[in-house]
């Protein structure tokens, strides 16, 4: 991520290229006690993941110029079925397990996980294409709809899958935990998400019932990190 940024953000000015939409991520926020989180306050990323999509952001602002509107977008996590599947974010994980071995697998629960349907994230970008430069020009915006805890969600699914699921609590490490505030973007831009976290889970369980899907459980396509690996990517 960090590695081709700026080389992009030089190449597209270079074309002439005039409005350039960088996806950055709500996780630089890393740990925050603050009941919402905004888009003013200190990032403070925890993973490599996070930290070279902050340090991009950066990198980003220092090409701005009047003939080349830059925005920045720090989306929720993306869930839902998209033709470029994902199964390794936490909505779709937990539709994945629950739909295929009835069993979903919680570690921690009480994170706050805010998140965001593929269709809305993809409405939004189309959406500032065609927004007024002086609305967008060097801002930045969260992206999200709903914020929910893990255990939440899980119990979402649970219900919106059906069945005899079984929900088991590990103890994790990872205690990253955030409450997204996408307010500006509703009151600045009048963007507002349509989709909600039962609409992606029962998206992915249309698509895994039509067999759009297939090897939905192992196929390293939809896992990023296994498909690097196959691909010796380091």
């Amino acid at each position: 991520n960090l590695d081709a940024f700026e080389p992009l953000v030089i190449l597209a000015k270079k074309k002439g290229i005039n409005r350039f939409i960088y996806a950055s991520s709500s996780s630089v926020y890393g740990i925050k006690n603050e009941k919402n989180v905004t888009e003013d306050m200190l990032l403070e990323p925890l993973t490599d993941y996070s930290k070279f999509k902050a340090q991009c952001e950066v990198i980003l602002n220092k090409y701005k110029s009047d003939n080349f509107i830059t925005t920045t977008i720090r989306p929720s996590t993306v869930c839902g079925y998209a033709k470029r599947q994902r199964l390794d974010l936490v909505v779709n994980i937990l539709t994945n397990h629950a739909y295929h071995n009835k069993e979903i697998k919680v570690f921690g629960g009480n994170q706050l996980r805010p998140n965001i349907h593929i269709d809305d994230m993809a409405d939004l970008y189309l959406f500032l294409l065609d927004q007024p430069d002086d609305k967008i020009d060097g801002k930045v915006f969260n992206a999200g709809y709903e914020n929910y805890t893990v255990m939440q969600l899980a119990e979402i699914v649970k219900s919106t899958v059906g069945g005899d699921l079984v929900i088991d609590v590990e103890p994790t490490d990872d205690l990253r935990s955030y409450h997204v505030s996408s307010e500006k973007m509703r009151y600045e831009l009048g963007f507002e998400p349509s989709h909600s976290i039962e609409d992606a889970v029962l998206g992915l369980v249309d698509a895994m019932k039509k067999g759009r899907l297939p090897n939905s459980m192992n196929d390293p396509k939809y896992f990023n990190i296994n498909l690097m690996k196959q691909a010796s990517l380091k």
